[in-house]
């Protein structure tokens, strides 16, 4: 390209949003000062390879495509568009370097390994080329390296820690969406536009969904106009914001009953620290109110956290390796696995919860937790790495360091060490559904089951089996594991796996010994409470099922 002017590029990644968006903000700051100098071009880079390696689900595509169109139109009322330019970071961007003849490159910076890596490379690219890059920290609330500074330079492991830290923290101000570009700094086609008017144009949901049979409902549209909408409309109640405490919530509901802003969060086509100033201004507002790990604030601080303690280690999605998680000698057992990934393990409710994924890309985190628990040390005994593969492809939601977190909260691999409180895949479900309304939506061949035996469709007789229109082992599977009796061999399991970390730990031998444990009866299931836990360096914070 043969134009005087510089280019002045900000690279979206996360962070699909024009409000709150320090690093876009920078560049249209930039360009209006002056605006005889630049072009602006915002870009979003898709690698047509990971559409057939990555482990993503079709729902969640959809929920990208509808982002950046959506992030377009956005873009173009301010003067601007996105250019999409499709191939790696590391080889498009020497070619726009020169191409633009770039000036500056902004981008949001990422605390997963993988992005960790690609930045380095992409810097070390400007560099050379003399392309000038500034990064800001704006996808969590607070800066996770700042807070493991402020800790000595180690994450803090218990929420408690981690909430003592940030309380010392200054926000940082939450930003309004950039003002218009003015008229004059249009950018000129470059040689690809020139060739293709389209070059750079959003993709489409053939170009990006491979399988569209996989499609399930768009139950969450995608893109920053949908997550302010649906943030305003959660935050519209100040008395449900305020007394909000997630245990209280309900796993099984047949719509959500919380604000499912999670995925707008995940994608960042909402400022996770917007909202925390929207909702610490209701609680203003509101004397009396819940309070962290279990209020709407806590949730979000959860995320800060886990954020947090990934940061500072790469091997944090796995178990080798991870120094905050115990080595746990799991099984394979891939029939099992494949019962549990498609909701064909025999217990409807965590059957009904692997279907609703599926079809939706979301489920409750209460949920999250009874599945989760079943598939590791509750009844499969299956490597939590696995279960964090099958999230990774199917939640609109999926967070790298979210989902590995609360995979080792929920195996008591870390974090959480009371392994003796094993969640029932039939009492749990009772409580907030006693008629099994849920299960009659997601698992339809159950439908006509009474209440008294659709959580236990094993206590039918084959003659009411016939009658219900489902037969176990011919129209719908029979239990692949008796919880009864394996969550008592798996506690088991658990107390001989922690006494091995404990020595290895301590370099001394054990006695052996019998650990007293607790049964999984309702009464102590449904309190709702989780206790503090002695971990490898202290207690657990206090957090709530």
């Amino acid at each position: 390209m043969t134009a005087k002017r510089h280019t002045l590029v900000h690279w979206f990644r996360k962070g699909l949003r024009v409000h709150d968006n320090p690093a876009l903000a920078q560049v249209f700051d930039v360009a209006r000062a002056a605006a005889e100098k630049y072009h602006v071009r915002p870009i979003f880079i898709l690698d047509p390879g990971i559409l057939d390696w990555m482990q993503v689900g079709a729902n969640r595509w959809r929920f990208l495509q509808q982002t950046l169109t959506d992030l377009d139109q956005q873009l173009r009322e301010l003067n601007s568009r996105l250019y999409v330019v499709r191939g790696k970071p590391v080889d498009v961007f020497p070619q726009l370097f020169e191409r633009w003849q770039v000036h500056l490159l902004t981008y949001e910076t990422d605390i997963e390994p993988y992005a960790v890596k690609r930045d380095a490379a992409v810097q070390k690219l400007a560099v050379e080329r003399g392309v000038k890059v500034d990064t800001h920290c704006s996808h969590t609330i607070y800066n996770p390296e700042l807070v493991i500074a402020r800790n000595l330079g180690k994450a803090p492991i218990t929420y408690q820690k981690f909430l003592g830290i940030v309380d010392k923290l200054k926000l940082p101000k939450v930003l309004a969406k950039p003002g218009k570009l003015p008229d004059g700094i249009a950018t000129i086609e470059d040689a690809l536009e020139t060739a293709d008017a389209h070059v750079y144009d959003c993709p489409t949901l053939e170009q990006l969904v491979k399988r569209p049979e996989e499609l399930g409902i768009n139950k969450f549209p995608g893109g920053e106009t949908e997550a302010l909408r649906r943030m305003e409309a959660s935050l519209r109640d100040e008395r449900w914001v305020a007394n909000f405490e997630k245990p209280k919530t309900a796993p099984n509901s047949l719509e959500p009953s919380t604000t499912v802003l999670s995925p707008y969060l995940k994608f960042g086509c909402l400022s996770a620290r917007l909202l925390y100033e929207r909702l610490n201004e209701i609680l203003a507002r509101q004397p009396k109110h819940s309070k962290p790990p279990v209020s709407l604030v806590g949730q979000l601080l959860w995320r800060e956290f886990y954020y947090t303690v990934g940061a500072a280690e790469p091997n944090f999605d796995r178990m080798l390796g991870n120094s905050y998680c115990m080595q746990i000698p799991w099984k394979e057992q891939p029939e099992h696995l494949e019962a549990w990934t498609h909701g064909r393990t025999g217990y409807p409710f965590i059957d009904a919860i692997m279907r609703q994924l599926r079809q939706e890309g979301w489920i409750h985190h209460l949920a999250r937790h009874a599945v989760a628990c079943f598939l590791t040390r509750g009844d499969l005994w299956i490597s939590w790495e696995e279960g964090q593969r099958v999230f990774e492809q199917l939640l609109l939601d999926q967070d790298w360091a979210l989902n590995a977190g609360n995979w080792m909260w929920l195996s008591a691999s870390a974090f959480f060490h009371q392994y003796f409180r094993v969640y029932s895949p039939v009492a749990f479900g009772k409580k907030t559904d006693p008629t099994g309304a849920y299960i009659r939506k997601y698992v339809p061949e159950l439908a006509k089951y009474p209440a008294n035996c659709i959580f236990e469709p094993w206590k039918a007789t084959l003659s009411a089996q016939r009658d219900y229109g489902c037969v176990l082992g011919v129209d719908y599977p029979h239990r692949i594991v008796n919880h009864d009796i394996v969550h008592k061999e798996n506690i088991k399991r658990m107390s001989a796996a922690y006494k091995v970390n404990r020595e290895v730990r301590t370099g001394k031998q054990e006695d052996d010994f019998e650990d007293e444990y607790e049964d999984d009866k309702p009464s102590r299931k449904t309190t709702g409470k989780r206790k503090a836990a002695s971990g490898r360096s202290g207690s657990t914070a206090k957090r709530k099922r």
